[in-house]
């Protein structure tokens, strides 16, 4: 479904249907969707000519070209990839589209499960704690509903990098406009399509604690169409269609 609304191919038929129901209900899914993607890809460029050369990259979802790896080989060629989800259809589609350089893996797991994750031969593999990490929790954490244990995840994280490693962060918020008129029933799609979480959305206040620990880069927690955008500055009109904040933090 969100490749759907990325406007990518790699979906099916019952994803289409049921995407076309969320966006029925909740048309500010396709511009928050790919104001989401286009942040990710700025802040990845941003990491590698800060000088990362080895990223994680965990919930990456469905991959919709250009994933991260390729973002960043354009950058400096010699940037390592670990990609992280949950989904083992993701698993099917990451031997076509994240796996083509010797640079790159992939591996299934689970963002609550930090240590294991954190110990899986293939982070062992392409990433060396002894330098710089790019951290990559790109629209997953408002997954978590339990503002604790999402804190302490992240801490968790932050506490095994290095320091001058980065973080990415974007996170579904309401701050900007009211989402619940149709959020209600987009979420029962998702539950009819067997999604076991749905996203709990968090004011300015809540997010921001999530990068204690780390330096905010200018401009700091955003809107993401705000934070570096390639070319003019979106218009307040196109602003109020997406209800996410991003912000990338430089580790201590």
């Amino acid at each position: 479904m969100y490749d759907f609304y990325l406007g990518g191919r790699d979906n099916y038929e019952v994803d289409r249907e049921a995407a076309q129901r969320v966006i029925d209900f909740f048309p500010d899914i396709v511009p928050t969707t790919r104001a989401n993607r286009q942040f990710m890809h700025r802040a990845v460029r941003h990491l590698v000519r800060a000088g990362i050369r080895q990223i994680i990259d965990i919930g990456t979802g469905i991959p919709t070209a250009p994933n991260t790896h390729q973002v960043a080989q354009e950058v400096a060629p010699d940037v390592r990839v670990a990609y992280i989800d949950n989904d083992p259809i993701v698993a099917t589609h990451a031997g076509a589209h994240l796996l083509g350089t010797g640079n790159t893996g992939f591996f299934l797991g689970d963002m609550r499960d930090p240590d294991a994750i954190l110990g899986h031969p293939t982070i062992g593999k392409l990433i060396d704690f002894d330098q710089p990490v790019g951290l990559l929790l790109v629209a997953v954490v408002h997954f978590l509903p339990d503002d604790a244990e999402a804190a302490a995840l992240i801490a968790a994280y932050r506490d095994a990098l290095p320091a001058g490693s980065m973080f990415v962060l974007t996170h579904a918020t309401e701050d900007f406009h009211s989402v619940e008129a149709g959020m209600g029933e987009a979420r029962d799609v998702y539950r009819q399509r067997g999604a076991t979480a749905t996203v709990t959305t968090r004011r300015y206040e809540q997010i921001l604690p999530f990068f204690d620990g780390y330096d905010l880069v200018d401009p700091g927690l955003v809107q993401i169409p705000l934070w570096h955008p390639d070319g003019e500055l979106p218009t307040a009109e196109e602003l109020s269609h997406v209800g996410t904040y991003g912000g990338i933090g430089v580790k201590l």
